[in-house]
């Protein structure tokens, strides 16, 4: 087996730092005891790791190729592995890029904060036009006392005298490959290469407290349940005093005791006695505008009081189970444009309860109707479970 660190890595002697390090990964995938524990491979393993160590590091180099001994405590194959860092065998299975094994530095103590969510229920109407919400949350603020620094009046962070301000200590163990360093993040400073010698008595050195305070949400016309809508950076303020994160309001859309929501329609029930569905007739509805206050139909864009009621003309001979639709009597599109319908389902009432006089002109009627003995008609289609449970529920 050659000594010469370039030839077992198979690179030229004037190769650069990157050419070396690519060489190197590539052997050591081929090479590590993970993958090939053949003891004769492991061996070169030893040696291809020794000559990384020594091209790897630019004064080992220096004195190699002015043939002096790169390692003065002993030959070439001798402790193969020592000093070397464990993060270069990382970086050859992982493809740590170049510097990876020189650590990630200190963590910094100005962070984003965290994004906030909060629910918020509104009526049907505020969901159909909009309107404008106070809310009142508890979120991280920034410290007034010393606006994020974390320190006392009149002081300042000091660097870590256990990592120099480095964030990571370097750990040495003994193994197979002789030693591994690894390195971790320093427990004097928890990682941040400074430490705060008199934090802040207000916020205990993390650069925030929390704090209720009052925002204004608009919700635009059209939102439905689930709907969120973004307050850009009005969440947690980060640590540190860092960017503050959103703030996400998620609404929720209380029952309405007349109108059901269905995409941009609304759907309505009315029961008519069958007098009336026979006669024909006319019924006055309200309208989802009837619900909006004053100032609410003002904020709306309403110029002239809204309409609170509307009349449905209901047909002689109307059948239980028609539906009559209202164009333009249903919920804007949260995109703008124009409005949905209002969809009225007529239920028909039969009378249980008749007394003598109302059951004589019945019998008249159905004498002059020549149904004194209907036969009722039957149907030849049969229809499955589901076309019953859906004519049950009247989907249109």
């Amino acid at each position: 087996m050659s000594h010469d660190p370039y030839e077992i890595l198979g690179v030229a002697r004037d190769a650069d730092t990157d050419t070396i390090k690519k060489a190197y990964r590539k052997l050591a995938r081929q090479l590590h005891p993970d993958v090939n524990p053949d003891p004769a491979t492991q061996e070169r393993f030893k040696d291809v790791t020794r000559a990384y160590e020594i091209l790897s590091d630019p004064e080992k180099r220096r004195r190699y190729d002015m043939g002096g001994d790169a390692f003065a405590s002993g030959g070439f194959g001798a402790g193969a592995g020592a000093g070397f860092s464990f993060t270069d065998i990382m970086d050859a299975f992982f493809g740590g890029g170049a510097g990876a094994s020189q650590g990630r530095g200190p963590r910094p103590r100005v962070r984003r904060g965290q994004d906030a969510l909060i629910h918020l229920e509104v009526s049907l109407a505020e969901a159909a036009f909009g309107t404008t919400r106070e809310l009142k949350v508890d979120t991280a603020v920034l410290c007034t006392t010393c606006h994020g620094e974390g320190t006392a009046p009149g002081t300042h962070p000091v660097t870590c005298e256990t990592c120099q301000g480095r964030g990571e200590t370097f750990h040495v163990q003994r193994s197979f490959l002789g030693e591994i360093r690894t390195m971790r993040p320093c427990a004097a400073c928890r990682g941040f290469g400074q430490l705060i010698p008199e934090p802040c008595r207000e916020c205990a050195g993390d650069g925030r407290v929390r704090s209720r305070r009052t925002l204004t949400v608009k919700i635009p016309a059209g939102v439905d349940d689930g709907t969120r809508v973004q307050l850009s950076e009005q969440g947690e303020v980060g640590p540190g005093g860092g960017p503050a994160g959103d703030l996400y309001v998620e609404l929720h859309v209380a029952d309405h005791e007349v109108f059901v929501r269905k995409g941009r329609d609304l759907l309505c029930t009315i029961t008519l006695p069958m007098t009336a569905a026979a006669l024909g007739t006319t019924v006055v509805l309200p309208t989802l505008e009837s619900d909006l206050s004053e100032a609410a139909a003002t904020e709306a864009g309403f110029v002239t009081p809204p309409p609170t009621e509307v009349s449905v003309d209901i047909a002689a001979g109307t059948q239980s189970g028609a539906e009559l639709t209202l164009q333009g009597w249903g919920v804007p599109s949260l995109r703008g444009g124009s409005r949905g319908d209002l969809v009225v389902r007529v239920l028909v009432e039969t009378p249980t309860r008749l007394d003598d006089r109302q059951q004589d002109l019945l019998r008249q009627l159905a004498a002059l109707r020549g149904e004194e003995k209907p036969s009722g008609q039957v149907s030849t289609h049969h229809k499955g479970v589901f076309t019953r449970l859906r004519d049950a529920f009247g989907q249109r």
